[in-house]
């Protein structure tokens, strides 16, 4: 409900004490059940108080405007990617897209803590964190479907979208390049001495190669402010996480590093909220790294439309998981239980709801019409771009 300044105040939640001395199991993981904000775990061997520093809380310092923008957030990343999905289905396009849906709440509640002057480095499944920080659906749409008028003039495609005026330093199909590029950002910060943070997203197959190699280690032995998002989506493209990790809780690499590792739901948006302006806040006052890894599951195929069907949520009949298992995921929809917070809290009400949603599809369509209407790119112009200043000549003289 609302208070009389216009925050939002929780209620009906408990808050979530433990005994240090008893010390807590490194394989539990908390769990929101049927609300927003259940907290995170922190990897150090003890039960910290969720609801003082990053979980129920803290929710009191969003307004309901802020909320709002949450979940027409989450809305526009599910049906746009949903489009995608849908227009390669139609043979709208070639390419290959890797589909977010079921994420969202991840990319929302991270960027949605973030300021416009942050950094993010995306992955190979980054589209909805493009979106949840500001980027432009209709360009979007545009350079995956190669046109001129994208992001990179249509020469990218899914894999390669950028724009540094949001700080998206641009997805990147190179499994953990995100890790290395967000610390060096990172650096970049520490020399300048700005308060700004750098954060890097990556699935559970990308804490290896450089997130070891340097970026951790970077980030830990100069406090760099860096914040690395594990989306732990059950699967290394069809391979599942657990058959080749021995840890349960991923975020626990961080602790050879000396960094702070903690566990969130990814399908709460506001735990994920939480768990983020923490660390953002930690890493802007010179607190230094910190990972967070999000629990959460991919509803579509490792990439393309496999298992797909037009106007139909969900990938099914996939060899490497059951149906009985994404449809258990899929009553776990992040964005449905974040309606259901915002309704039974009287942030906002049904029908005001299902505006946003109307809302969020005619956006989506009108990117979509956007795109369709733009020209290709000159074949000529293949070769422009390659140097600072100037351009390659197309031919010999």
């Amino acid at each position: 409900m609302k208070s009389e300044t216009g925050k939002i105040e929780m209620k009906g939640v408990a808050e979530t004490r433990g005994d240090p001395a008893r010390g807590l199991s490194r394989r539990t993981f908390i769990k929101g059940v049927g609300t927003i904000g259940a907290g995170t775990l922190v990897l150090d061997g003890t039960r910290r108080e969720a609801g003082a520093q990053y979980g129920p809380g803290s929710v009191d310092g969003l307004s309901a405007e802020q909320l709002t923008a949450m979940y027409a957030d989450m809305l526009r990343i599910r049906l746009w990617e949903s489009k995608v999905k849908d227009l390669i289905l139609e043979g709208g396009f070639r390419g290959v897209a890797h589909l977010y849906v079921g994420e969202e709440a991840i990319a929302v509640g991270v960027c949605h803590a973030l300021r416009k002057d942050d950094y993010i480095a995306s992955t190979h499944r980054g589209h909805g964190h493009l979106i949840a920080k500001g980027g432009d659906l209709g360009k979007m749409l545009a350079e995956i479907q190669h046109k001129a008028t994208g992001y990179c003039k249509g020469y990218g495609g899914s894999l390669h979208i950028t724009d540094m005026s949001l700080g998206i330093l641009g997805m990147n199909g190179i499994v953990g390049s995100s890790h290395l590029f967000a610390a060096g950002a990172a650096y970049g910060i520490k020399v300048k001495g700005t308060d700004q943070v750098a954060v890097s997203f990556g699935g559970d197959g990308s804490i290896q190669g450089p997130f070891f190699t340097s970026a951790a280690n970077a980030a830990a032995a100069w406090q760099l402010p860096w914040i690395s998002v594990i989306e732990n989506n059950a699967f290394q493209i069809w391979v599942r996480a657990t058959d080749v990790y021995g840890i349960v809780d991923l975020a626990r690499r961080a602790d050879g590093y000396g960094i702070e590792g903690r566990v969130v739901d990814g399908n709460d948006v506001l735990s994920v909220y939480n768990v983020a302006r923490y660390a953002v806040q930690k890493a802007r006052s010179g607190g230094g790294p910190t990972v967070i890894e999000c629990k959460t599951y991919r509803w579509y195929d490792h990439y393309g439309t496999r298992g797909a069907r037009i106007g139909v949520d969900g990938a099914f009949g996939l060899g490497y998981r059951s149906d009985r298992e994404l449809r258990d995921w899929m009553a776990k929809d992040p964005i449905e239980r974040f309606r259901r917070f915002l309704v039974s809290e009287g942030i906002v009400t049904t029908e005001r709801a299902d505006e946003i949603v109307a809302e969020s599809r005619q956006a989506v369509e009108d990117a979509a019409r956007f795109a369709d209407e733009q020209p290709v790119p000159n074949g000529e112009d293949g070769l422009l771009n390659v140097f600072a200043e100037g351009a390659v000549p197309l031919h010999s003289t």
